[in-house]
């Protein structure tokens, strides 16, 4: 994609090196949906981690397409996409400085329309396990119409539309969770969604922590 600025969205039929967050493997099964956008905008750096929200809810699109009930598929911070409470989807943003000017911004994302990996960190789904799943150019449809759609809402508007559309499918809100950073693991409860993305963690001494990176845990739902 030398000189693309995009907006433009590539599949793959097989995957044979995917990647997740922190550097993990995304286990690649036939008939799934592998795909990667490219958008180029005018936006501060810091505000490119936003955009793991909104494709967020692109595949959430993408499941409510395939099953036809919007409440079984919730979102959990940061860019986890949950059916019936495992893991439908991975994601994974990467962005810099386009040569142009401006940012660009790699979207990866894998769906398991048709299977979903065993031997998992976390439980899998697929879509054929629950719902008639979507064809992957079917999904592939939903995915960048539902994407474009809130992008551009977000360059409009800013973070707050795609905030609300994301809290109001938020996993574990107000729930109790742990949370694992680099140096240290805190316990409280999911209170609410910053304004810049940020995970509003209620301690039990009554302040609030900011947490902008790491991995969250809700002992309740396992």
């Amino acid at each position: 994609m030398a000189g693309e600025r995009g907006p433009v969205w590539i599949a793959a039929q097989r995957q044979t090196a995917g990647r997740g967050r922190r550097g993990r493997d995304w286990h690649s099964l036939d008939g799934n949906l592998f795909t990667s956008g490219l958008y180029v905008f005018d936006r501060p750096p810091g505000q490119a981690a936003q955009l793991s929200f909104i494709a967020a809810l692109a595949v959430a699109a993408v499941c409510d397409a395939a099953l036809g009930d919007a409440g079984r598929t919730r979102l959990k911070w940061p860019n986890d996409v949950l059916v019936d409470g495992r893991k439908v989807a991975g994601i994974l943003l990467e962005s810099g400085a386009a040569p142009g000017g401006g940012l660009w911004l790699a979207i990866g994302i894998g769906i398991n329309l048709v299977a979903a990996p065993e031997d998992t960190e976390r439980p899998a789904i697929s879509l054929g396990q629950v719902g008639g799943p979507l064809d992957r150019d079917a999904a592939l449809a939903v995915l960048a119409e539902a994407f474009d759609r809130e992008f551009q809402s977000w360059m409009r508007n800013g973070f707050g539309g795609v905030r609300d559309h994301w809290l109001a499918r938020a996993h574990g809100l107000g729930e109790r969770c742990l949370v694992r950073l680099a140096n240290e693991t805190l316990e409280g409860s999911f209170g609410d969604l910053g304004l810049d993305g940020a995970l509003r963690l209620d301690l039990a001494s009554g302040q609030h922590r900011y947490i902008s990176a790491g991995e969250v845990f809700f002992p309740a739902a396992g």
